[in-house]
Formats: C-alpha cells, structure tokens, sequence
C-alpha cells in the first residue's frame, strides 16, 4: 500500500531534529504545508529558524527513516492524525503547545469525544483503585471518554472502569506506540486498541524517557473539560497534570482521604489551592452539567440489576463486599454496578477499607 504523499510530508516535518513544535507551527503559517516547507530553499527558510535546521529541513528525510512508521500505517488499527486535519483533537488546538501530529491506535473517533481526565498515583491504596474504577465507570456510563496515562495504579484502574461504560477510554503515553509502557498493562493496552484508543505525539521507538511524560501530561490535561486526582503523594506526577489543568482553565477535582496517608497528601494539597473536593461520581457530573448533557444519575447503568433490595442486605452497619456476595449470591461485578447506582443516589457511603454503608 502506498502511504498518502500528504501523511509523509507531515512525518517528515516532525522528525526534522531541532525543530520543535512551535518551529513547525510557524513554518505551516509562513509557507502554508508542509510540502511547502520541505520543498522551501534553505535561504527561505533561515529567517524563521536557525541554520542547522534550516539546511535539515532543505537536505530531508530519508525514506528509510520513513519506512517503519509507513509499515506501520498498514495496520487499519493504526493511524496518524495531523494538525491540518479535520479530525484531530479541536480541545488541543486551544493549548499552548500543540503536538505537530498525533500517532493513533484503535478508535478516532473518541479524539473529539467530550472528555474528562483521571489521574493519580503509581502506588494506590486498594481504596484509590477501587474509587478510581467507580468514578471512571459512571462517568463513561454518563457519556464521557475517560483520559488517563496507562501508568501503573491509578491510571490502569481509571482505564479499566471506563472501558467497561459507554463513553471508553483513551491512554495518552510517553512512548512510541510501538511500545508498550508499563510492559505489566500489556493486556490493557489490547483492550484500550480494541474498545478505546492509545495516542501519542512521540515517534515510533522512542523509550519512557522522563522527560516525556510531563509533557505528554498537558495532552492528558488539554483533551479534557476537567481532571480528577484519585490519589496522589505531595510530590506525584499527577499534580503537574492537576497544574497544567488548572493553567489552561480546566476544573480540577480531588478526592479527599486521611490526614495521616501520604496518597492523600497531594490531593488535599490541590483542594487547598482550589480544587473542588469530590465524593462521588454525582458532585462532578454537576459540576459540569453545563458543559455536556450529563444524564440523570437514576439513568446511569441502566442496564444494572435492580439495586433497591440490596439496601435491606446492607442494613445500617459497615460491610465488605465479600459479605454483600455471601448474602446477596451475586458476583462481583454485579454488586459493583448496583452499588454503584446506590452510591450515585446518595443512599450509600464507600468507605475506606473496601467498606460500604447505608445512609438512607
């Protein structure tokens, strides 16, 4: 299959070494394509960058550095999403930074999706795994595509509880897509291709380098009408998506915990700086509600076994979800959604400990 001469035009820009997204940016406007400014003299192009990238730009790229991504772009899961196309992401198109092109595997789709970011730490408590999926899955329920970085913690488990809503998911990573980082979300990396969709700016065989993340966070951050911050140290990665956030006018959110855990350390770092305290999926749907067309939470799941009866095995006092499994004989997952809806109502309390408690 021969590549579209227009999607190696755009390849080639973006794999000129030194020069940068914004170079790029003001090239396109100057010289209108990136044909153009492939094909531009050096002496054309030196009022507008510096030499050495002036003549890298005039001598190309060599289609042997070209051939892996165009291999690549044979998969039909695979695709590249530049800035002059109609579907790139629009929500990026009003940060500061926007990336030349996207690499994208699994559904387009979903890049203009209304979307809403969840983030946190590496090393969660079972309690911040557990919120994180809930959250992650009645927001999806809700409408919204979840957008998280497929770290470890966290981020795998705001994936996970997204995939299974309608709105899905997509990773935002800090590698090639060639790469999967960390290799142990390997599986989830498959569904996110099959169900949702994994981006990134950075070219094919690029490492986890450190450098990349922080700047693949303000994607994370931009593609998102608000973030929220399951769990986080004082000194998480997360809280540079939550400050990226808040600089391009996106509502961020944290979930509250105990004084004395660091994981919560961070978040109540975020409430004091203004970020809006959240205990259920509900507070941010409201929050928003003017932002997109956020279904009544009753509507969410509707496909849910009925969860009025799970009140009376519930009672008054504090129960695990083992205990709800061996009283009610429903699996897992079944009690999740009904609790869930329960929770959405406010006629439950999750508390810490995997526990939940009736309220009404």
């Amino acid at each position: 299959m021969s590549a579209d001469p227009s999607i190696k035009a755009w390849l080639a820009l973006s794999l000129i070494r030194g020069l940068g997204g914004e170079g790029a940016r003001h090239l396109l406007k100057e010289f209108g394509s990136p044909e153009a400014v492939l094909a531009a003299r050096t002496s054309a192009l030196k009022p507008w960058v510096k030499a050495d990238v002036a003549c890298a730009i005039s001598k190309g790229v060599d289609d042997e550095v070209l051939a892996p991504t165009l291999a690549w772009l044979e998969d039909t899961r695979n695709c590249i999403v530049t800035l002059g196309d109609a579907g790139y992401p629009r929500a990026l198109l009003n940060i500061a930074d926007p990336p030349l092109l996207l690499y994208v595997k699994g559904r387009t789709d979903l890049l203009n999706a209304t979307a809403f970011a969840i983030v946190g730490s590496r090393n969660a408590t079972p309690q911040g795994i557990n919120n994180a999926e809930q959250f992650a899955n009645a927001l999806s329920d809700s409408g919204l595509c979840i957008i998280s970085g497929m770290a470890h913690g966290i981020d795998a488990a705001a994936h996970r509880g997204a995939l299974r809503g309608q709105g899905s998911s997509i990773a935002v990573v800090g590698t090639g897509l060639d790469k999967v980082y960390p290799a142990a979300n390997r599986d989830l990396a498959h569904q996110l291709a099959g169900g949702g969709a994994i981006i990134s700016e950075f070219p094919l065989g690029t490492p986890p380098l450190g450098s990349n993340f922080p700047r693949r966070n303000r994607l994370i951050s931009g593609m998102s009408l608000g973030c929220l911050v399951v769990e986080a140290s004082a000194q998480s990665g997360s809280l540079i998506t939550a400050r990226q956030a808040m600089e391009q006018g996106r509502d961020v959110f944290a979930i509250p915990g105990s004084i004395h855990s660091p994981q919560s350390r961070g978040c109540h770092k975020l409430i004091k700086q203004g970020a809006k305290l959240v205990e259920t999926a509900q507070d941010i749907l409201e929050e928003l509600a003017g932002q997109f067309g956020a279904p009544r939470p009753e509507n969410i799941r509707s496909d849910a076994p009925q969860s009025t009866g799970l009140l009376d095995l519930i009672g008054f006092d504090a129960v695990s979800m083992d205990t709800l499994c061996q009283r009610s004989g429903l699996t897992v997952s079944q009690l999740s959604a009904m609790l869930l809806t329960l929770e959405l109502e406010g006629r439950i309390a999750a508390l810490p400990g995997g526990l939940f408690q009736r309220i009404q």
